[in-house]
């Protein structure tokens, strides 16, 4: 090595910045002419760069200011500053303080050339930030459970805040469904009910149907037995059926106030279009940051295996418990991580003949998945069948617990399947030689089918026993008029035995089997019967599961139901508190924890699920079957959604002309084409976006080598130093 490349790194400052000087004047020219080869230019960056040779010049100069990138950064950051001071806050550039404070003089002695126009606009701009800024800092002071939340957070990780915060999310959204229900529906319908406004009710005017299609039994005010008042809050029938609950008690075509009519069809079914299309958006929003997150996440194992050692620890931990589980947390993924890695390798060993057999295997024991899945659909087809041929039966006929069995079956076995399928699912999954983590995720798969699958099921039972005809009255009616009178306000009643349901499950698991089992593990861990049966995991993908069911249930239920969303508020506030207590007295955590950006994206991604599942079932309610003609708002109305039309014919003729030209083909494949150009763009722009993240990453490793590489000839020149010294 020559000592001219060695007295280009001495170790004084002003000499490195006379070297890194001579760099770029050595590497500018080299574009001209061929000078001796720098010892910079054998970096791993430059040879990686001088491929590229539209990017030599720009690259020799990243390369020339290596070694202090400090001072063009500054002028570059300052100049852009004040040419912009708008563009954004100081506070927001990677500054030390005294930068920060000289470019805010820079700030305010431009200000002084300025307009007084432009001045005040300024000033408007910073004191609007401001006060946005503490309306912030106030709002989070007011966030519902934020002290309960970040105490969870502290003593169990931001895995199972995640949890915690997602059940918060579900609360506020059930609140605002909710407010949309009572502000368009309820509220007009108190207000005249209670004489508080000066308004009447709008009688729905009889139109040509037949009688007995308009007949609807009155349940018998005189209740036989005690427990009749029991029966009626657990199944929604009885007394409860007549109330505001449910669709039938909103048997009115609208609202007459001084100067205008309240129509109630229209208000009703945009409803339930506004509290659909609020939850999509809000679920979008929210996925959006984790989404990014994801989808820029590299799948590189070295990379993997640095986040886990270097940036794995969650340092909102105290609780010496949960640092030890973390501990074992990090542990369980680095050899999971292994065991991933070690099958790969395993598979790219695999013979032609071994590759057959183990995708037969899985073909099998998928075809045996399928058969448990048809199997409990089966079987909650047979239970709703069962139940609505003889829940019509007289109470008197029936002791308390059959009734009760009777209009809870398909309830019950519902959640006998959620129950026994994951069981099954964990047991398979074994035998199909997957990576540890796809295991994780094709069960967590399998099982969210199954609990939503399970709901649509018990309402496309209900829809097929409501348009099966069978006597002369359904076919003038449209639908099974003798079964289901007011068939509305009976898959209501079956939307609000679910919830209540799931409900009394939740609290009698926590109750009966959580603390009794802390209590034997605590005070009887002798018994060997105990220690293999150990304390109960607060599993976060099970519980997850439950309460997306449960959201499920009121999405679909709410337009039946429309106070079920009241009632999913109360239940989730609850269920707040019994698994806050759970966790703390009862429950440890489980081994492998979720990191929170993963838990928020994949609970937002099973929730956007279960949101697609429940508009399918209303949607065909809502455009294929009857509507009910002895109750409800629709009685005059063929189906629910030819509210719409006969809207659309009451605006002025142009307005009619606009209105069907939107809906008409020659807008709508227009429109579709134009949405997929976009979606197409936007699918370009994100693998470009992906792109530079990957040629980052390259420059990221390409830059640790240099410093490598760097600190290499560094040792070797103070060598050759001390050698020649001595």
């Amino acid at each position: 090595m020559s000592e001219s490349s060695v007295s280009a790194l001495p170790s004084r400052r002003p000499s490195r910045q006379r070297g890194a000087h001579q760099d770029n004047v050595s590497l500018d020219s080299s574009c001209s002419s061929s000078p001796p080869v720098h010892f910079l230019q054998e970096l791993p960056s430059f040879r990686s760069v001088a491929r590229r040779r539209t990017a030599i010049l720009s690259r020799d100069r990243q390369g020339g200011t290596l070694l202090k990138p400090t001072d063009s950064f500054s002028s570059q950051l300052e100049g852009g500053v004040t040419e912009n001071l708008n563009s954004q806050s100081i506070r927001k550039y990677a500054l030390n303080i005294s930068e920060k404070r000289r470019l805010r003089d820079i700030q305010e002695t431009q200000m002084k050339y300025l307009s007084e126009w432009d001045q005040w606009k300024r000033y408007s701009s910073k004191s609007w930030k401001r006060f946005l800024e503490k309306t912030h800092e106030m709002m989070t002071h007011l966030e519902l459970w934020r002290k309960d939340i970040r105490s969870i957070e502290g003593k169990f990780g931001t895995g199972i805040r995640s949890y915690f915060s997602f059940l918060r999310f579900l609360v506020l959204l059930n609140l605002v469904m909710f407010l949309i229900i009572f502000l368009l529906v309820l509220l007009p319908v108190f207000l005249t009910k209670f004489k508080i406004t000066n308004s009447t009710f709008v009688l729905i005017p009889f139109k040509d149907m037949d009688i007995q299609c308009t007949v609807y039994p009155v349940s018998s005010s005189g209740l036989i037995y005690f427990y009749s008042y029991i029966i009626d809050l657990l199944s929604g029938t009885g007394f409860l059926e007549e109330t505001s609950l449910f669709y039938g008690h909103y048997t009115i075509d609208g609202v007459r106030f001084q100067n205008f009519t309240y129509d109630l069809p229209l208000a009703y079914l945009i409803s339930t279009i506004a509290y659909l299309a609020l939850s999509l958006l809000w679920i979008v929003k929210r996925s959006v940051e984790g989404f990014k997150i994801n989808l820029i996440r590299s799948e590189e194992n070295v990379q993997s295996y640095c986040n886990k050692i270097f940036a794995g620890w969650d340092f909102c931990i105290t609780n010496r418990s949960m640092a030890e589980l973390r501990h074992s947390s990090l542990r369980y993924e680095l050899r999971a991580d292994l065991e991933e890695e070690r099958i790969r390798q395993k598979i790219a060993e695999r013979t032609s003949e071994e590759t057959v057999r183990i995708y037969s295997l899985r073909l099998l024991l998928n075809c045996v998945v399928l058969a448990v899945l048809a199997a409990c659909f089966y079987a909650i087809y047979i239970a709703t069948t069962f139940s609505q041929e003889h829940m019509k039966k007289e109470i008197d006929k029936m002791v308390f617990g059959e009734n009760l069995l009777v209009l809870y079956l398909p309830s019950i076995v519902i959640t006998l399947a959620n129950f026994i399928t994951p069981i099954i699912f964990t047991k398979i999954i074994r035998y199909e030689d997957y990576s540890p983590g796809f295991e994780v995720r094709l069960t967590i798969l399998r099982c969210v089918f199954m609990r939503l699958a399970t709901i649509c099921v018990l309402v496309f039972t209900l829809g097929s026993k409501i348009t099966s005809c069978d006597d002369v009255t359904c076919e003038l009616c449209g639908y099974n008029q003798r079964l289901y009178p007011c068939w509305e306000t009976q898959v209501g009643q079956e939307m609000y035995k679910l919830m209540i349901f799931d409900f009394i499950i939740i609290l009698a698991v926590t109750l009966f089997v959580d603390f009794p089992r802390k209590l034997l593990v605590t005070y009887c861990s002798s018994w060997k019967l105990v220690q293999c049966w150990g304390q109960q995991e607060f599993a976060i993908p099970e519980n997850v599961l439950g309460i997306v069911y449960g959201q499920t249930i009121c999405w679909i239920g709410a337009f039946f139901s429309p106070l079920l969303p009241a009632i999913a508020t109360v239940k989730l506030i609850v269920i707040f508190h019994v698994k806050e207590l759970s966790l703390l007295y009862t429950c440890r955590p489980s081994p492998r924890q979720f990191r929170a950006s993963n838990s928020n994206f994949f609970f937002l991604l099973v929730l956007l699920i279960g949101l697609c599942l429940a508009v399918i079932p209303l949607t065909i309610s809502v455009s294929r079957i009857p509507s009910s003609k002895a109750c409800g708002p629709f009685t005059n109305f063929n189906t629910t959604w030819d509210v719409i039309p006969s809207t659309v014919s009451t605006f002025p003729s142009s307005l009619q002309s606009l209105v069907h030209g939107i809906t008409s083909e020659a807008f709508a494949v227009p429109f579709f084409m134009i949405i997929c150009l976009i979606m197409f763009y936007f699918i370009a722009l994100a693998g470009a976006h992906k792109r530079v993240v990957d040629q980052l990453r390259e420059q990221l490793s390409l830059e640790s080598r240099d410093k490598r590489y760097l600190i290499q000839k560094l040792t070797e020149a103070q060598k050759d130093t001390r050698n020649q010294v001595a």
